[in-house]
């Protein structure tokens, strides 16, 4: 046999195989009588407690149930070859009182503890009592046995309990654990995004400052050209119309720009998270394009949330306006907010095109869009105030499907 075969019987052959068949193998040597039934009837039994673990079906409740039936058969019919009530074997009717005792509850284990008792019992009703009688001290003896399978199964029973019960805690734990290690991943993602969003900030600050005054000088120079023209050369003039549009045009990104790069100061108050959605939803109905539907699904019985109005209904729009941007012709916007821990979820989903997995990532970063012609500013502002609440942002997103923005936003109380 190789090195790696040896390995691989060494994988499915574990410890307690091994164990089992040698107990079998001894059971099978020191038997009382060694008639073939009886070596037939330990080799099924070895067997079937070796397979058993390994048959996905019996650890289902039903295939509980019939391994237990099993092997209190294969344990009675064991007695019985070897002498019934006098039989050296009475103590292996302990395999199926262990085994329910392991597996199932306290009243589970307890009518097994009966059946096996009552088992042992019932091979009292085939002696003839016309030539035997069975002495006062017998009796109380087999009494006994039977007591010991009572107590055998507490004591199992008890101790699976609290291995079961050990075990539920640590699940538990591995539980908290991993929803810790998630919010910690969660954290870390949203530090490297602050920390991205200030050093661009300060960089988009400079730079929209050194921007500014040729621009300013450029449009200055084109109004004076426009007013120095004669009447006749169009094409002049047509040109210093596009340097002023272009210019404008460019102030206004500017602007943006130092929208995101300037540092805000959110003036907290307790305030309606509903109420504010409902403001951000009419402004968007005024400025969209997009012909969609919104329904709205609030939650009346809200915790009053502590953030800054004016800068949160800026989120709102935002996210609702891309959730209209993103819908095709027709379709519907819904928005939601519920209760959560510690404070408000508000989810803004639609059923557009969705977002590819590629971009996920890098949807809150500045300067980063898909649309013609984007900016990709909105979202990283969006972060930005979401990081100055102190609140959480996410996206759920299937390509084809649709998109869902994920709000955390804290109580007044938790805050």
């Amino acid at each position: 046999m190789g090195r790696d075969s040896l390995r691989a019987f060494c994988r499915h052959v574990q410890p307690q195989d091994v164990a089992w068949l040698v107990v079998f193998v001894a059971l099978g040597l020191a038997g009382p009588q060694r008639s073939d039934a009886e070596i037939e009837l330990l080799i099924s039994l070895a067997v079937f407690q070796i397979a058993e673990p390994r048959m996905a079906w019996f650890q289902t409740r039903r295939g509980t149930l019939l391994a237990v039936a099993l092997k209190l058969l294969l344990a009675y019919l064991l007695i019985g070859v070897t002498g019934g009530v006098t039989s050296s074997y009475y103590l292996i009717l302990m395999v199926p009182v262990v085994a329910a005792a392991t597996t199932m509850g306290a009243l589970g284990t307890f009518i097994v503890t009966l059946v096996a008792g009552g088992s042992y019992l019932s091979f009292l009703a085939f002696i003839d009592w016309d030539r035997y009688v069975i002495p006062v001290g017998e009796m109380r003896e087999l009494g006994v046995r039977v007591l010991l399978f009572g107590l055998l199964a507490l004591l199992m029973h008890q101790l699976a309990e609290a291995t079961r019960q050990q075990a539920r805690q640590y699940a538990a734990a591995a539980a908290e654990l991993a929803a810790a290690n998630r919010n910690l991943q969660v954290a870390e993602a949203a530090a490297r995004r602050s920390e991205r969003l200030a050093a661009l900030g300060q960089l988009t600050a400079g730079l929209a400052h050194e921007l500014r005054n040729p621009l300013g000088t450029i449009r200055a120079s084109a109004e004076v050209l426009t007013r120095q023209l004669t009447a006749n050369p169009e094409v002049a003039r047509e040109m210093s119309g596009y340097i002023r549009d272009e210019v404008d045009r460019m102030n206004s990104l500017i602007s943006r720009f130092l929208d995101f790069a300037r540092p805000l100061q959110p003036k907290l108050e307790p305030a309606d998270v509903n109420e504010i959605l409902d403001r951000a939803l009419g402004e968007v109905q005024r400025t969209a394009q997009q012909q969609v539907s919104y329904v709205r699904n609030y939650s009346p019985d809200l915790p009053r949330i502590l953030g800054d109005p004016q800068l949160l209904e800026r989120v709102f729009c935002n996210l609702i306006s891309n959730a209209a941007e993103a819908s095709r012709p027709g379709g519907t916007v819904a928005l939601k907010t519920r209760p959560a821990v510690g404070g408000v979820d508000v989810t803004v989903i639609d059923r557009g095109v969705g977002i590819d997995k590629a971009h996920m990532e890098n949807i809150f970063n500045p300067f980063f869009t898909t649309k013609p012609n984007g900016v990709g500013l909105g979202l990283a502002i969006v972060a930005k105030i979401v990081d100055l609440h102190r609140a959480r942002i996410s996206v759920e997103s299937e390509p084809g499907q649709g998109t869902a923005f994920r709000l955390w936003l804290p109580s007044e109380a938790s805050a």
